[in-house]
Order: structure tokens, then C-alpha cells, then sequence
């Protein structure tokens, strides 16, 4: 008998597994790609082992397939993301996260006095730093690092 055990998250026909996800970012995830908002089946598991990151999160959504620019604000929060593209439960593509050059309408700018904090104006940031993630606003210029972003 086999003393190991295992932690079984049931497969998906059709559709993407987002892995390696910080566990504490999870909802962010969720949030920034909007999967609060959609139809299909979400399957998530948190606080799993990882040899990379200590705790990582997993999620897994049905029928959905995302595109590049969607998969990098991924990396905004899970910059080790890995995204599997399922088609009839096989792996067919794997996918790395890329931190992208821009960011536009995920992340408010920490100045008080930013147009976009005042006016009905969408944050534009260009990332400075990829492996920390800062980013440089567009229009006051202020830096805002991962540890004191807010996200819309």
C-alpha cells in the first residue's frame, strides 16, 4: 500500500489551467482576468505545495482560452505563471507569462493627486522594473512597486 498522498483536482475536458499562481495572489488573478464575471466552470485549489514558491494556487476554467495581452496581466501578480492549454483533457500548448511593456486599466496609480485618481481618467503605466514589476505612470509619473499597488 502506498502511504503518499495525493491531491486530486479533477481534469478539464477543454479549456486552461493557470498554475504556479502566489497563493496569496489568487484573487487577484481572478480578478484581473475577470473570472468573477464569467459562466464557465472555475475550479481552484490554494495553499498547495510548490518547490518553487512554498504555497502556490491553481485554477482551472473550462472552455475558456485566453489571449496574450490577457495572459500578461497574469504576470502583474504571477509572474512564474504557467498557463496549459487543455483540448480533450490532453495538454496541447504550454505558456509562459510575460510582465508587459504597458499597463492600462488594472492597477491604480498611488499618487492621491493623479488625473486618474481624480477624474474618470484609465491608470497607463509603463512597467520600469519586470522582475519586481514597477511601473511608471503615465501621467504623473509616480512609481508604484508590487507592494503598494491597488487594483482596480
Amino acid at each position: 500500500m502506498n502511504d503518499k498522498k495525493h491531491l486530486s483536482v479533477s481534469a478539464i475536458q477543454n479549456g486552461t489551467v493557470i498554475d504556479h499562481i502566489p497563493a496569496q495572489n489568487l484573487f487577484k488573478v481572478i480578478s484581473i482576468l475577470g473570472l468573477d464575471k464569467i459562466p464557465n466552470q472555475i475550479t481552484f485549489g490554494t495553499n498547495l505545495e510548490s518547490k518553487r514558491l512554498g504555497k502556490k494556487a491553481i485554477i482551472k476554467i473550462a472552455d475558456k482560452y485566453f489571449e496574450r495581452d490577457e495572459i500578461n496581466r497574469i504576470a502583474i501578480v504571477a509572474p512564474l505563471a504557467k498557463l496549459n492549454i487543455i483540448r480533450d483533457y490532453e495538454v496541447v500548448e504550454k505558456m509562459l507569462v510575460e510582465v508587459p511593456d504597458e499597463i492600462k486599466g488594472i492597477v491604480k496609480c498611488v499618487n492621491p493627486k493623479c488625473i486618474t485618481n481624480v477624474e474618470n481618467v484609465t491608470p497607463k503605466f509603463r512597467v520600469v522594473d519586470k522582475k519586481s514589476v514597477s511601473l511608471k505612470c503615465h501621467y504623473c509619473e509616480k512609481i508604484t512597486d508590487q507592494e503598494h499597488m491597488n487594483y482596480l
